[in-house]
């Protein structure tokens, strides 16, 4: 069966792989769309410390069930279209012991620290298959990758009246938007490539800030009467974003910190705590993610086709990668069809 390798950084190939048989406990499924997350295009580019080549990258799937292992509970039948919850968790470290398993310490996320779905076929222990309906095929592969920033949200405790900037409009800050909006909040989008603000109304946000060609603080206080955003989600993962959160958050306010920035990013302490800030990492997604995100897909309301920019064969794949690496700016996000 086809699969998609990253030999090594820069060298994408299709290869042929032996189709699986699930076990006990397992499930077999049929990829029908995979999508390329931001921690394939690092590892392409040679910069995930937690990636070992050659790799097989993927983790946001929409698959169907073709068949089931020994011990599956009769729930999961032929045909079922689903999704993966792409982590796992030891359930002994510190965070598992809190019921926090999407932190979990030695978490091996498919297509990171193991071979992921961007390949014809998968098996997954049934614990991690999500049955998901009333949606396209393709619009399964954007739940995980959306529970991301509903996740942020969450952690946020964003609530009706809240003003909520997010930086950062690719598609992890895309379910940030749609989660704060859903929240009944009012969002800030901010970017610096205009189309994505443009698909960030769509999302939700009900003023969009273009940080190259705007001075944001000075945006932010005409917007806002003064005012600063109750909360600040980071998903650009960028040391001038970092900084600029704690700049603009308001007293007493939350930065949710989820994009890893490639540098280190130094602070004056002072706003940190002259503003008392609660500073919250945001880590993959919960099953009360998932739910949210698939509620909000099954209601027609997420306007999928404006965050799908590209569906390519596999063959087209290795090219796919190399166009996104050229211009990362201009894609939210590129699935393969299998």
């Amino acid at each position: 069966m086809k699969a998609i390798q990253i030999k090594e950084p820069g060298k994408v190939e299709l290869i042929d792989v032996q189709k699986p048989v699930p076990g006990a406990g397992e499930v077999l499924l049929k990829v029908k769309y995979i999508g390329f997350c931001g921690s394939d295009l690092s590892t392409y580019l040679g910069k995930n410390p937690m990636v070992s080549y050659p790799r097989i990258p993927g983790h946001e799937v929409a698959a169907t069930v073709v068949e089931t292992g020994s011990g599956v509970p009769a729930g999961l039948k032929e045909g079922d279209l689903v999704t993966v919850v792409p982590y796992t968790n030891c359930g002994k470290c510190s965070s598992c012991r809190k019921g926090r398993f999407n932190a979990c310490e030695f978490n091996e996320t498919l297509g990171v620290q193991r071979d992921g779905a961007m390949q014809e076929y998968i098996t997954v222990p049934y614990e991690k298959v999500l049955k998901v309906s009333g949606m396209a095929l393709e619009e399964a592969a954007l739940i995980e990758p959306l529970t991301v920033g509903f996740h942020a949200v969450d952690r946020a405790g964003v609530k009706e009246g809240d003003v909520v900037m997010v930086q950062g409009c690719g598609m992890i800050g895309a379910g940030a938007i749609a989660g704060s909006a859903l929240r009944g909040a009012k969002v800030i989008a901010v970017d610096i490539d205009d189309a994505k603000l443009e698909t960030a109304r769509k999302l939700g946000a009900g003023i969009v800030i273009n940080s190259a060609t705007s001075n944001l603080h000075e945006v932010l206080k005409k917007e806002l009467d003064g005012g600063s955003p109750d909360v600040v989600v980071e998903a650009a993962g960028n040391p001038v974003t970092y900084r600029a959160a704690v700049d603009e958050v308001a007293f007493a306010g939350k930065v949710v910190c989820i994009g890893y920035a490639k540098s280190e990013v130094t602070f004056a302490t002072k706003l940190w705590v002259q503003k008392e800030l609660d500073i919250l990492g945001s880590r993959n997604a919960r099953p009360e993610d998932f739910k949210a995100v698939t509620e909000l897909l099954q209601s027609g309301r997420f306007p999928s086709e404006e965050v799908i920019t590209r569906i390519v064969s596999p063959e087209e794949a290795p090219e796919a990668f190399k166009t996104w690496a050229d211009a990362p700016g201009k894609v939210f996000k590129i699935m393969v069809e299998f």
